[in-house]
This record gives structure tokens, C-alpha cells and sequence, in this order.
């Protein structure tokens, strides 16, 4: 009954502590979201976001994070980093609504240009492995709680935490789904980008201030 009650609380822990910080506005849960509107290559995003997510959580767990705790020099490069990711991001995001509007559509109009599932997922790579601000959040934060876990508790706590992973891309692709007629006019990609943007230049606004 204790080894269950331990291995319940590890698994709620992991699920808690991702969820309350994957749930925030970022760039890889944009790109998923436009993803799902488009209805291109969903599952495969999904898939990809909640093994990476479990990937870093478990390196985190298994050391790693102790190894940036003790280099403050690294943990502010990953900072400033991030930061600067956001920027590039949100400046890529501005220049589709108000210099390219039309980037991706085709010419009957309407309609996104396909892309295969090999360069869909090697862009979402690029913003979930290139972005520093990632593993702050996965490798040090959640990984840091995790390592505390005793003994094989850890993995459950892992579990948990991409059980949460999935839970929130999930929701995230069937939100998408749900959008695609509002995103059937060009208009309202303009206005996601827009906001898409500002948000980015919020977020590395504070991860910044916290650098």
C-alpha cells in the first residue's frame, strides 16, 4: 500500500509540475496549434513533443540538472539564449503578418501549402531543441524536482510528467481541429501571427529580466 501510494504521488507530482509550465503560450505550442488548423501531420507533432518532452524531463532527472545547478555560467547563457529565441521568433512571426501575409498560401487561395512529414517535424526539431529557454524549463526545472524522487520513484515521476506532455498536446491538436473554419480565411492567420509576435516579445522580455 506505501509503494503504491509513493509511485501515485511520484506520477501526480511529474504530471502537475509539467503541466504548469508546458501550458504557457511558447513557440513549440504555437507551431503545433498551426499544425492542427492545417490538419497536417498532427499525430506525428504529438508524438514528437511528448518524447522529446520525456527525453530532457529524464535527463534531467538522471543528472543533468545538478550538472547546470552548479554552473551558473551555463544556466545564463541558456537565458539569454532563450531570450534571444523568442525575439528571433516573434520578429519571424511580425514579418509573416505584416510583410508576407501570403507566405504559404497557395495560389488558388485558401489553403496552406502541404509540406511533407519530414519537414514539418524538422522544423518543430529546430524550435524544440535550438530554443535554450526549453531546457531551463524541462531539463532544470522539472528535471531538478524529479531527481528528489527516490530511487525508481524517479521514472514514475518521468511518466507523469509525460503523461502530461501528451494530455496537453492532445487537447492542443483537438482545439486546432476545431479552428479550422475560422482559419479558412486568410485574415485570421494574419491576426494568429500578429498575436503570435507579441507574445514572443513578452516572453523574452521576462526571460531576459530573469537572466
Amino acid at each position: 500500500m506505501f509503494t503504491q501510494h509513493a509511485a501515485a504521488s511520484s506520477w501526480l507530482t511529474g504530471f502537475t509540475v509539467c503541466l504548469s509550465l508546458i501550458v504557457s503560450i511558447g513557440a513549440q505550442n504555437l507551431y503545433v496549434l498551426r499544425q492542427a488548423v492545417q490538419g497536417q501531420h498532427v499525430r506525428a507533432c504529438v508524438a514528437w513533443c511528448v518524447a522529446s518532452d520525456a527525453l530532457l524531463v529524464a535527463l534531467g532527472v538522471a543528472g543533468m540538472a545538478q550538472v547546470l545547478g552548479r554552473s551558473p555560467t551555463l544556466a545564463h547563457a541558456l537565458q539569454l539564449g532563450g531570450a534571444l529565441f523568442l525575439l528571433a521568433y516573434g520578429l519571424f512571426a511580425w514579418h509573416r503578418a505584416f510583410f508576407a501575409p501570403d507566405a504559404g498560401l497557395n495560389a488558388s487561395g485558401g489553403e496552406r501549402v502541404a509540406r511533407g512529414v519530414l519537414g514539418v517535424l524538422s522544423g518543430l526539431a529546430v524550435i524544440t531543441l535550438l530554443n535554450p529557454h526549453v531546457y531551463l524549463d524541462t531539463v532544470v526545472l522539472i528535471g531538478s524536482i524529479g531527481a528528489r524522487q527516490d530511487g525508481w520513484l524517479k521514472w514514475v515521476f518521468v511518466l507523469g510528467a509525460a503523461s502530461a506532455s501528451l494530455t496537453w498536446f492532445v487537447v492542443l491538436a483537438f482545439a486546432g481541429r476545431r479552428l479550422q473554419g475560422v482559419f479558412a480565411n486568410p485574415r485570421a492567420w494574419r491576426v494568429l501571427d500578429t498575436l503570435t509576435g507579441a507574445m514572443m516579445f513578452v516572453l523574452a522580455w521576462w526571460v531576459w529580466q530573469g537572466a
